[in-house]
């Protein structure tokens, strides 16, 4: 089956706040426990993705199953600024995606969003906890390169990759 991609609105907020829990749940029973945590990512940091433009979903064509939710935002994002024990492959445009989530049953979805991304972008950034086994493993999968480690604002440290169009 196909899958589409559309911006999320208000209304879809409840459908994504379960598609987070669901993400959640998969992180802790594969022994990530220290990311997305304190109430992370909350209703308000989705609604502020949605009413800028840039939280997105990914719908099942033909049932509208809603199987996947993200933020694709275009840089400069402020703690990509400065990158440790690496760096990033090139200083060009770029946009990022954060906050992914999926139902456990689906499958493909982090190849379908990327793809949709590369497609609208051409330069993507993605950063994630070292805990997250999966996360890291479908970005290498994804052919992204390790760039080095990046800090979030309350000095969280993150594994930051990029991947870039060569056309």
């Amino acid at each position: 089956m196909s899958r589409i991609f559309r911006k999320a609105t208000m209304a879809d907020v409840p459908v994504i706040m379960c598609l987070i829990d669901e993400a959640r749940a998969i992180m802790r029973s594969c022994g990530n426990v220290n990311q997305w945590i304190d109430g992370y990512p909350s209703q308000e940091t989705i609604e502020n993705d949605i009413s800028n433009g840039h939280c997105y979903l990914c719908v099942e064509q033909g049932s509208g199953e809603i199987v996947a939710s993200f933020a694709f935002i275009p840089g400069p994002e402020p703690t990509y600024k400065e990158i440790f024990e690496g760096e990033w492959l090139d200083d060009k445009p770029y946009h990022v995606v954060h906050r992914l989530a999926s139902t456990a049953g689906s499958h493909g979805i982090f190849n379908d969003v990327m793809d949709y991304c590369m497609a609208v972008a051409g330069n993507l950034r993605i950063d994630t906890h070292r805990d997250n086994v999966i996360m890291r493993h479908v970005i290498d999968r994804y052919g992204f390169s390790y760039c080095g480690i990046i800090y979030l604002l309350n000095g969280d440290e993150r594994l930051a990759y990029q991947k870039f169009s060569t056309c």
